[in-house]
């Protein structure tokens, strides 16, 4: 910002004349001149020439009371960039966060990719598809929900370390914390399994959070949230004990209290649920939200993570986790499932819970099948979604 000093005496009478009856708040104007400060020690220049280069003819809102309402705000991004500095600030701290993510991520000897945004078949995470045709194939293509299985094609064609910062788009409910359109940042590694993600992960969040703001302790909604320490990571039934003492160790482990008791919180399981999925569904009801500083919750159920590697030491459960900030999601990651034959059948399992109404159950695709059979070594791959790690930040 700099102030316009203009006299008579400088440009003219006919110049000055229509700078006073034709230049108004929100005009784009250039000016040569000399810089001076005011007697009030006000930075300005002492004008000589002045054109007036774009004409606003829509009244800026009032400065004095800016532009407060949300509706407008979101509508009209662009008068909300003008006219609040905190939301440029956003955007800017967004812009950096991302760079400093691709950064961190070239450091580590990533190599960063770009892979379709149209899928014949929809896959890589439980969601709800956009549907859009393609007209010169004739044929229905999907949105991505993710970039996963275009990934990990590319560690089996032999990229070891891989990365893309990617919009994916779920056709879903639209909150807070849900948009049809976001970005997150996928990334596999070779020769990994998930406990070097989650020490990855962690290093990734807490080095552009540095980076980003000058420091990794945040402040949020009333919050004090600390990157610089180590991560919890607890399963979801600790979870739900640490932070729903109401329940006992028993009782999470009965299947038919757990029914129960989701019935009476409103969030009904599948009756053929087995324990550890029932297990999930009453953390995510009592527990999530209380999850304020950086915890991963692992080790999810083999029935709800079609894609994560199974345990070697705990039947039924998988090589998984996801982080929770702040009461929400933040990354999802796993040792990836390698196995082609165990892929397929839980591909299958997943196809039939589509047959039978379930739109979030993924389909069967079998040219990823068919590259797993090539040879997909032994790798981790985490999800993270840059948008609500932003939503902290800023």
């Amino acid at each position: 910002h700099i102030q316009f000093f203009i006299t008579k005496a400088e440009v003219g009478d006919e110049t000055y004349d229509f700078f006073k009856k034709m230049v108004d708040i929100g005009d784009i104007v250039g000016a040569t001149g000399t810089l001076f400060f005011t007697k009030t020690g006000e930075l300005s220049v002492r004008v000589k020439n002045f054109r007036l280069l774009t004409k606003n003819i829509r009244p800026l809102p009032d400065k004095f009371h800016g532009l407060s309402d949300p509706e407008t705000r979101y509508r009209q991004r662009y008068v909300d960039l003008i006219m609040n500095e905190s939301t440029r600030r956003t955007f800017m701290i967004r812009s950096k966060a991302i760079a400093e993510t691709r950064k961190f991520m070239m450091e580590h000897h990533f190599m960063e990719v770009e892979t379709p945004m149209l899928h014949p078949i929809p896959g890589g995470a439980n969601a709800k598809p956009f549907i859009t045709h393609h007209n010169a194939l004739d044929m229905d293509m999907y949105l991505r929900i993710a970039p996963e299985l275009y990934l990990k094609r590319l560690v089996v064609g032999g990229f070891e370390r891989v990365f893309e910062l990617n919009r994916s788009f779920r056709n879903e409910g639209v909150d807070v914390r849900h948009n049809p359109e976001f970005t997150m940042m996928e990334f596999y590694a070779a020769y990994k399994e998930y406990h070097w993600l989650m020490d990855y992960t962690e290093k990734l969040l807490r080095t552009v959070a540095e980076k980003t703001i000058g420091t990794a302790v945040i402040q949020y909604q009333g919050h004090t949230i600390d990157l610089t320490k180590p991560f919890d990571r607890l399963t979801a039934k600790e979870a739900v004990l640490k932070y729903a003492p109401q329940y006992t160790a028993e009782q999470l482990e009965d299947k038919d209290f757990m029914q129960e008791e989701l019935k009476r919180l409103g969030e009904p399981a599948k009756a053929d649920a087995g324990v550890g999925a029932l297990q999930m569904a009453i953390f995510e009801a009592v527990a999530e939200s209380k999850l304020i500083q950086p915890t991963y919750i692992i080790d999810y159920p083999v029935e709800i993570s079609p894609l994560a590697r199974a345990s070697d030491k705990v039947p039924g459960i998988t090589e998984r986790f996801e982080l929770f900030m702040a009461g929400r999601e933040t990354a999802n990651g796993f040792s990836e499932l390698n196995d082609p034959q165990d892929q397929a059948a839980r591909f299958m399992a997943q196809a039939k819970l589509k047959a039978s109404g379930d739109d979030e159950a993924m389909y069967y695709d079998a040219d990823y099948v068919r590259a797993l059979e090539y040879g997909l070594p032994p790798t981790g791959g985490c999800g993270v979604g840059l948008d609500r790690f932003v939503m902290l930040l800023t």
